[in-house]
């Protein structure tokens, strides 16, 4: 059993590999593909790493628990954990899913708003008289 967290933006996803499954991935109790409204992007990036070494026959349940952020940012940190949890489990893995990209974390997140200003970096209009 392989437990790993991955984070992307404001998005949190703690990710259980359950070792003897049959290949489905449950986020918050409900089905991956329902949970990410059937958005195919989402549910791709969620099973990329384990395409990438070679797990798409459904050896692994993977048991998820996501908060924060919206759907791109938990599909994202689901990614990241979910190659992370890979890595524990077989640290043999880690070269393949290393060059794929998906040990990387994405640490862009939204810029702080100032004072005196409309947005983060957005100034009111100037008006010279």
């Amino acid at each position: 059993m392989g437990k790993a967290t991955g984070r992307r933006k404001s998005a949190t996803a703690q990710v259980e590999l359950v070792s003897g499954g049959t290949g489905k991935i449950l986020i918050n109790g409900k089905d991956g593909t329902e949970y990410m409204q059937y958005n195919a992007r989402s549910a791709w990036k969620m099973q990329a790493p384990l395409d990438s070494v070679g797990l798409e026959d459904g050896s692994y349940d993977v048991i998820i628990r996501c908060s924060g952020g919206g759907l791109t940012g938990q599909a994202e940190a689901i990614q990241l954990g979910i190659a992370r949890a890979l890595c524990a489990l077989q640290p043999t893995r880690r070269a393949v899913l290393k060059a794929e990209g998906f040990l990387t974390r994405n640490s862009l997140s939204k810029e702080r708003k100032k004072y005196g200003l409309k947005k983060a970096r957005k100034a009111p209009q100037f008006s010279k008289r």
